[in-house]
């Protein structure tokens, strides 16, 4: 019996995201999905994995394509809830992990923060071929789940770089593919191979309270002067020629120098 490639979909925005289904649509005519994802909101867990999470499973259905499916809601972050998804749900091997479409960008060098490809850090580490991505929207829809984002867009390209890894493989060395939509981005739109920013690009905003132990957790807000952004960067391409962002990255955190040379 040939089966099909089976998928898995996450996101660390979680089971209710609309971003989750129009992955999972997106998807849908290439293989078998599988779509386990957090309970509740994720974002920012980066690939942590906090002893305090429960684990437990709920199914629910959700629609795809006009068909209803068995979908997972799994208690904890995004790379909890992917090792879940490979190693208690799946009923075999996982030929590719999608994570997203996320609302919000990610990127430069914060994308160790991010949950959405937090799970693919966790995934690729077991060799399996991974794609997170995500588009860019206003701050104010971050952690929104709003039904007012269109995906549609985000997800022609998840399909195309989906399609091209199942059949292709990703690049020489790369574990992940990241992929970064512009807001206004169209089906037309340009998509280029890019580097992660060293640049940060979301920076931490002061807290405004009277006393140190009231609540105030730091917000954020991202950069708004692109003079020390590198040209061949995700940020550059999305943010300053409106372009489509795709960048492979690796597990592989290792300074890219000359270990031989290195003084003992």
């Amino acid at each position: 019996m040939i089966h099909k490639p089976l998928i898995l979909i996450t996101n660390d925005d979680g089971i209710a995201s609309k971003g989750l289904r129009s992955a999972a649509e997106a998807c849908d005519p290439l293989g078998e999905v599988l779509i386990c994802a957090p309970t509740v909101q994720q974002s920012g867990t980066g690939r942590s994995m906090p002893p305090t999470s429960e684990g437990r499973i709920f199914r629910q259905d959700v629609a795809i394509n006009g068909r209803t499916i068995t979908s997972y809601a799994v208690e904890g972050t995004p790379a909890q809830v992917v090792q879940h998804g490979m190693f208690e749900i799946a009923d075999r091997a996982v030929d590719l992990v999608v994570s997203g479409i996320n609302y919000g960008e990610n990127l430069g060098e914060g994308v160790t923060v991010s949950g959405t490809v937090g799970a693919t850090l966790e995934t690729a580490s077991f060799k399996v071929p991974s794609i997170a991505i995500s588009l860019e929207t206003s701050k104010e829809y971050h952690y929104s789940l709003s039904d007012e984002i269109d995906f549609s867009v985000a997800a022609h390209f998840l399909r195309f770089f989906a399609q091209r890894v199942l059949e292709q493989g990703l690049p020489p060395h790369t574990g992940i593919l990241k992929i970064e939509i512009p807001s206004n981005a169209t089906p037309q739109t340009e998509w280029r191979w890019t580097r992660l920013s060293q640049v940060r690009y979301f920076v931490p905003v002061k807290p405004q309270r009277r006393r140190p132990d009231d609540p105030g957790p730091l917000g954020y807000e991202a950069i708004t002067s692109f003079e020390h952004v590198e040209r061949d960067s995700d940020v550059w391409a999305v943010r300053i020629d409106r372009v489509v962002a795709v960048t492979p990255l690796t597990t592989d955190f290792t300074a890219p120098i000359d270990l031989a040379a290195l003084p003992k």
